[in-house]
């Protein structure tokens, strides 16, 4: 893959958490929250977050059922995916996030410290974004090259 700053977005009704690659797609990194106001708002800044970074490509958590099967937030989310990509100008993918805010919150909790008391809720959505984004760019990594 060339060389390309990929955007990880972590859905929720209020926030969504963010985490930002470097340049060669490698490394995840926490970005932040977006607290969510309006449709438009929320994607003019996205929109100006990509321009700003530089961003290539974008992932969105896709939250399915345990069993698998897509519901309602589900088929939002792809709706957002698809917005987003329309929006931004840039592929965006969705990944099963099935996982992302359990693990999220057991890393903080193994902190040992009072991290989401300390920082607020959005700490989670923003440690669920790096997480996606981490087995994003490992998937991209591994994918049989052409």
């Amino acid at each position: 893959m060339a060389r390309v700053r990929v955007l990880g977005l972590d859905l929720g009704e209020k926030r969504i958490g963010l985490a930002v690659s470097d340049e060669d797609a490698r490394i995840a990194f926490p970005a932040g929250v977006l607290v969510r106001k309006s449709e438009r708002q929320d994607f003019a800044a996205l929109r100006k977050l990509v321009e700003e970074r530089d961003i290539g490509r974008a992932v969105v958590g896709l939250p399915l059922h345990m069993s698998g099967r897509a519901g309602p937030q589900a088929e939002a989310a792809r709706a957002f995916a698809a917005t987003l990509a329309e929006k931004a100008g840039i592929p965006v993918d969705t990944l099963d996030e099935r996982w992302t805010s359990v693990a999220a919150e057991r890393s903080l909790r193994e902190t040992g410290r009072r991290t989401i008391e300390r920082h607020g809720k959005g700490v989670v959505d923003e440690v669920a974004a790096t997480l996606l984004l981490g087995a994003y760019l490992e998937r991209l990594r591994n994918a049989p090259k052409p």
